[in-house]
């Protein structure tokens, strides 16, 4: 006959729990891989030597109006004012904010309230009369109270991650504003240049036509054939052609200008001829590089995105972990023609629960998973935004000093071509130089001088992609998180995930 044994409910109930955990999910050999870039690693000094260093070269926020151009400094502020681009960044940023705002109110307790009316007419089949066979009216009200513990922080670190995506987002917003401002200056310095090359046409044609009537009288005079006026003739005409792409080229650049500041065409017709852009001297600040990478809103706006996407490896860890929820509920009852605020039934529970995941199918692992890996892709374009924002300034700088050198040589050269110019027209007056030795300088001066000012233009340009690639100005905010602290998160979830299964 067997006997009662109080230790045999404990031995199984041992055994079962052993069971159900060894079932549990595991965090085991889940971790990121990726590691945030030594920017100390990324050397520019001798890439950068010779250029001058100045402590107030970083851009300032209005870093255009260093130019003293009016007209530039209102069409910036229209366009900041005006762009649908800026609206959609902004929206963006609004929208992730709420998102956060939502993240963070599953941190708090919640407490919701219902009241109700209820009839029903029970059948004396299932209970008899008085009960059975008459319609009954109950009213209650109730209340509902839930807290979720979140006692490994995992609801914190969805609500922190929710933050870093609308930093993010900010930054983003920000970066809109400087990109536009610089696509503003830039397209300012296109019209500018659209004007010149209009200039040259102009110049160009005025040359031709008078090529031509010294031509006509030299054919007329027996110095030269009507070969020589056929060709002058398809000259002018290339000329007159020249004039007027230059002139398309004009309002073409004029209607770029135009939709950066959210207007239609017609608001180009009122834009003034630009006055061209001093050409400043080529200076970078002297704490670079050390500084860059906190002054570029895409570094910094990347570094928030490795922040976010540690915190949400910290968020899908606590899921594997036990949780504990409370709720409870009182409300009131009353019968037909009582008033419920004053019914003598009542009603309440409280009731702690602890919850543990067991059998999960393999989805917190692959959801963890997924996460390692967007971790992993955040640093992997945080290093890429790194790179190329160190080398980004100093192609800027080395297009600077080419250009300048280029410009320098250029000038030369145009001024050589045009003695070369009024020296072959005045042989060319006197009989004694020929058609194609005036033709040939008269191109050569033509090529010359377009040369000029588009390198005239590619400097300008070139001065605002630098000041692009110094940050346009921006400043980030004081709780700007370094990757050290970023990486630091998913360092820590790996040694806890590594305690946690020992």
């Amino acid at each position: 006959m067997n006997r009662y044994s109080p230790s045999r409910p404990r031995a199984v109930l041992a055994v079962s729990a052993a069971f159900l955990l060894a079932g549990c999910a595991s965090m085991r050999g889940l971790k990121p891989q990726q590691h945030a870039l030594d920017e100390s690693s990324l050397q520019s000094r001798r890439s950068l030597a010779g250029v001058q260093l100045d402590p107030a070269a970083w851009p300032a926020q209005d870093w255009w109006k260093a130019w003293h151009d009016a007209q530039l400094d209102a069409l910036v502020d229209e366009a900041l004012a005006g762009n649908p681009g800026l609206a959609i960044a902004d929206a963006r940023a609004n929208e992730a904010l709420a998102a956060a705002g939502v993240a963070d109110s599953a941190l708090k307790p919640s407490l919701g309230g219902t009241a109700s009316v209820a009839g029903a007419k029970i059948p004396t089949t299932l209970l008899p009369e008085p009960f059975g066979g008459s319609f009954g009216v109950a009213k209650y009200g109730i209340l509902d109270f839930k807290w979720d513990l979140d006692l490994w922080g995992g609801k914190r670190a969805t609500w922190e991650a929710a933050v870093g995506n609308a930093r993010a987002a900010q930054i983003e917003s920000q970066a809109a504003r400087l990109m536009l401002s610089a696509e503003v200056v830039g397209a300012y310095a296109a019209l500018g240049n659209a004007y010149a090359q209009r200039d040259l046409a102009k110049e160009e044609l005025q040359r031709a036509q008078a090529f031509g009537d010294l031509t006509t009288q030299r054919v007329r005079a027996g110095i030269d054939s009507k070969f020589q006026q056929t060709q002058i003739d398809a000259e002018v005409a290339d000329a007159q052609a020249q004039l007027a792409a230059a002139e398309n080229g004009v309002r073409v650049s004029g209607i770029s200008l135009a939709v950066l500041l959210g207007r239609g065409p017609d608001r180009a017709l009122d834009i003034a001829r630009p006055q061209p852009l001093p050409a400043n001297a080529v200076a970078l600040p002297s704490d670079l590089p050390a500084e860059l990478l906190g002054r570029r809103p895409d570094v910094v706006a990347a570094r928030w995105m490795v922040e976010t996407s540690a915190q949400d490896i910290r968020s899908a860890r606590a899921a594997f972990l036990p949780n504990v929820n409370i709720t409870a509920l009182a409300g009131l009852i009353a019968g037909p023609g009582n008033n419920v605020l004053q019914a003598a039934a009542s009603l309440y529970s409280v009731a702690p629960a602890i919850s543990l995941p067991i059998f999960e199918g393999g989805k917190l692992r692959a959801n963890l998973a997924g996460k390692d890996a967007a971790y992993d892709l955040a640093v992997a374009q945080y290093n890429q935004t790194v790179i190329a924002a160190i080398n980004q300034v100093a192609q800027r700088v080395d297009t600077l000093r080419t250009v300048d050198r280029q410009i320098e040589r250029e000038q030369v050269v145009v001024q050589s071509a045009r003695t070369a110019y009024d020296l072959a027209m005045q042989r060319y007056r006197g009989g004694v130089g020929n058609y194609l030795e005036a033709l040939t300088v008269r191109q050569q001066l033509i090529a010359a001088e377009r040369m000029l000012v588009s390198l005239q233009t590619q400097r300008a340009g070139a001065a605002v992609q630098l000041v692009q690639a110094l940050g346009g100005g921006f400043t980030p905010a004081n709780d700007t998180p370094s990757t050290q602290q970023a990486a630091s998160v998913a360092t820590a979830r790996a040694h806890d995930d590594k305690a946690s299964t020992q």
